[in-house]
């Protein structure tokens, strides 16, 4: 698996399937921050089957002087418009003991890179209305909010309910 030594203290590396529960404990740090612990269901068994066997996602991990300080979920969505692939980030959390270092601006960056290099025209990912300090960040790299776009989805029962549709 490689590794990207950035400098002296951090570095980066994609996650290998023994990091399940290192994943496991930054979505729910990650929930516990955005006040959404109780919907946090995902187990470590969940990321090795759907992240390491099937490869549903990608994971990049950054560690600071050896200790895990932040990751970024990623996966492949699809541009009709552009005709190309996309990378969407589906979570971006640097833990608070390691914030103000760098390290959000160093994981989007890495995979804004890995986006150019495979050729996608687009990256993305969703924000809290509420997470000013968050919305301020992706501001300052160039984001803007696609205030125009609403999300919507569908889970659960009502999920179960219109499959049958």
């Amino acid at each position: 698996m490689p590794h990207f030594q950035i400098d002296e203290h951090t570095h980066l590396r994609f996650a290998a399937a023994e990091d399940a529960p290192l994943i496991v404990e930054f979505v729910r740090e990650l929930a516990e921050y955005e006040r959404l612990l109780d919907q946090a269901q995902a187990t470590a068994e969940d990321f090795r089957k759907n992240v390491f066997e099937e490869k549903k996602a990608e994971v990049v991990i950054c560690e600071y002087d050896g200790k895990p300080a932040g990751f970024a979920l990623f996966f492949y969505n699809f541009s009709t418009f552009l005709g190309r692939p996309g990378l969407y980030i589906e979570d971006l959390f640097v833990k608070p003991d390691f914030r103000g270092k760098g390290l959000g601006k160093l994981l989007l960056a890495f995979v804004a890179r890995l986006a150019r290099e495979r050729n996608c025209g687009r990256l993305e990912w969703s924000c809290l209305d509420w997470n000013e300090p968050s919305i301020a960040f992706y501001k300052s790299q160039g984001a803007r909010p696609m205030s125009e776009w609403t999300t919507y989805r569908v889970t659960g029962q009502e999920l179960a309910a219109l499959a049958l549709k």
